[in-house]
């Protein structure tokens, strides 16, 4: 066995050795003392006190020479067994005779184990989740375009209108699939720190009212309004990803009007924060969320509704990608909901430093 093999090493301990010649050599000194006294008085004190060292000695010779052998022994199983297990801090340290210190070794050995098994536990029900969503949501428009491809294979091609109809219907599923594919294309980018940050000074009022324009008639299809909590007179200079950023009040502005109810309002209200920063708040009065769900929301492809929402569309990783953005620009998102009352999500964002006026804001 190579000299460089932790379990090659032999850290030695001598307590147990030295408590147990120690106890012997008490006794038999009290036993020496007790025969001195009742039968041969004329005894050597010399030899009272010499015989009990040199058995103090001898036993601790012993002791130490059996107890090593016999323990070491048995405690380098353990090792080999463990050793194993790759990443463990146990098997990094010469082998002990040592009990106590064996004892805390296994300990931490056994609580590090039970972590990194609960860890594997929760990634392996993550992962299936993981699966069975993905395999939804790619299924859905899959089956879809199949189902309008055959229904023109098997005549209805014939029919200019079924024909342009079908074909419309068709590439709507392809645009789901790009759009499904290319959400989880950025979000696995992200996750990997893969995507480098533009990050420049840009007026987020206008960036939320450019938003809002996009999503006007998103939101008119469900009488929804749009709206700043009140007027910004003068521009609000932050310093972040402009893209990105965007991207972040889309899907959560989408995900308020997915879940919003009809005749329902958008709110969006800009504050200012200690430490240089701002606060953007994403309010809406629609569904809630339980506040069980409320720590899944930001997981990939979760969903509170399993199948009312699939039908506003969507790639179920909005609010994932949404997280992800925020923690690469190293700001924060919150979420506070209420079931039947409505959501806020807010995000902070750095205040650009070229900032030369005060925000006037005046309420509407």
């Amino acid at each position: 066995m190579s000299n460089n093999n932790p379990i090659s090493q032999n850290r030695k301990s001598y307590r147990f050795a030295f408590r147990s010649s120690l106890f012997i050599s008490s006794i038999a000194a009290i036993l020496i003392l007790l025969y001195e006294i009742l039968f041969h008085p004329e005894l050597p004190l010399v030899f009272c006190i010499v015989f009990p060292f040199l058995l103090f000695l001898i036993s601790f010779l012993v002791v130490q020479y059996r107890a090593q052998q016999y323990i070491y022994k048995s405690i380098q199983k353990i090792y080999d067994e463990i050793s194993i297990l790759e990443s463990t801090s146990l098997i990094e340290q010469p082998v002990t005779t040592d009990m106590r210190t064996l004892k805390n070794q296994v300990e931490k050995f056994a609580r590090k184990k039970k972590i990194e098994i609960e860890t594997l536990k929760v990634r392996e029900n993550y992962r299936k989740e993981f699966l069975g969503n993905i395999s939804h949501e790619l299924k859905t428009p899959l089956f879809t375009i199949q189902g309008y491809i055959d229904t023109l294979l098997d005549g209805a091609h014939k029919d200019k209108v079924i024909r342009k109809k079908y074909l419309q219907r068709a590439q709507k599923g392809v645009e789901r699939l790009t759009y499904i594919i290319n959400d989880m294309d950025m979000i696995t980018r992200l996750e990997v720190g893969d995507m480098s940050l533009d990050k420049k000074e840009f007026d987020i009022v206008a960036l939320i009212k450019q938003v809002f324009d996009q999503f006007e008639m998103k939101a008119g299809k469900k009488n929804i309004t749009l709206a700043l909590d009140m007027n910004y007179d003068s521009p609000i200079m932050v310093r972040a990803d402009q893209e990105r950023i965007q991207q972040v009040i889309a899907n959560l502005i989408v995900n308020s009007i997915k879940y919003g109810r009809n005749n329902g309002t958008t709110e969006i209200a800009i504050e200012d924060l200690v430490n240089n920063k701002v606060i953007v708040r994403v309010t809406d009065n629609g569904e809630g969320i339980d506040k069980e769900f409320v720590p899944r929301l930001f997981e990939r492809f979760f969903r509170v509704d399993r199948t009312g929402s699939r039908k506003e569309g969507g790639s179920g990783l909005g609010l994932a990608i949404v997280k992800h953005i925020i923690d690469a620009h190293r700001e924060s998102i919150y979420v506070d909901s209420e079931l039947g009352i409505g959501s806020e999500f807010s995000f902070t964002l750095e205040k650009a430093s070229s900032r030369l006026e005060d925000i006037e804001v005046v309420e509407e």
